[in-house]
């Protein structure tokens, strides 16, 4: 089964994908994540390079990419601090959606790069099967395309 152009993603509360659902504008996918920039090389002080984002993307009804909300509030090496305040942020930006609801939602591939880290769903191929792979949250979506993933 080839990958759909709109790709239904299951709402999970207290999960990856805890901070999904509609708003009066469309719909939205928020989280608060931690990432290493494109062409990290492990070393001894990886913490203060993996990086904390508050993030949050917006769709309009058909799943359309509308925009990208992107902060780096901090890094590993000061965990609860940045975690924390990736989250304080993201709840800010959501609490500000006019008539949210948490729910499933279906959209459409999309990439952004901020502070050389991939935001987006994009499509891959993986042993030979293609699927969706939401970043840099490493969310896999794959057959029988019915919302549910794989991390």
């Amino acid at each position: 089964m080839a990958v759909p152009e709109i790709i239904p993603i299951m709402y999970e509360p207290d999960y990856h994908t805890g901070a999904i659902g509609q708003w009066e504008g469309g719909q939205f996918f928020g989280s608060a994540i931690a990432a290493f920039r494109e062409g990290y090389t492990h070393t001894d002080d990886w913490p203060a390079h993996k990086r904390w984002y508050a993030v949050l993307h917006t769709f309009d009804a058909a799943g359309h990419h509308l925009s990208t909300r992107v902060e780096h509030v901090g890094a590993d090496d000061d965990h609860r601090a940045a975690a924390d305040t990736a989250l304080e942020r993201l709840n800010r930006w959501l609490d500000a959606l006019t008539g949210l609801r948490y729910g499933d939602i279906a959209i459409r591939p999309f990439q952004h790069i901020f502070d050389g880290v991939l935001f987006g769903l994009v499509i891959e191929t993986f042993e030979g099967e293609e699927h969706a792979e939401f970043y840099p949250n490493n969310i896999g979506f794959y057959e029988p395309w019915d919302g549910a993933f794989d991390t």
